[in-house]
């Protein structure tokens, strides 16, 4: 399930298994049921 978060203002939502952060809900729910829940491969 995709979290919200507040930062900076704006709010995040925020992969439940690897933390990545996305500005679009629709877009971190289609990464969550992609994710492996391991922690992305780049910097955040």
């Amino acid at each position: 399930m995709v979290e919200a978060t507040e930062r900076d203002g704006m709010t995040w939502y925020q992969c439940e298994s690897c933390g990545l952060l996305f500005d679009d809900e629709g877009d971190a729910s289609q990464h969550e049921d992609n994710c492996a829940g391991d922690d992305p491969s780049y910097l955040q």
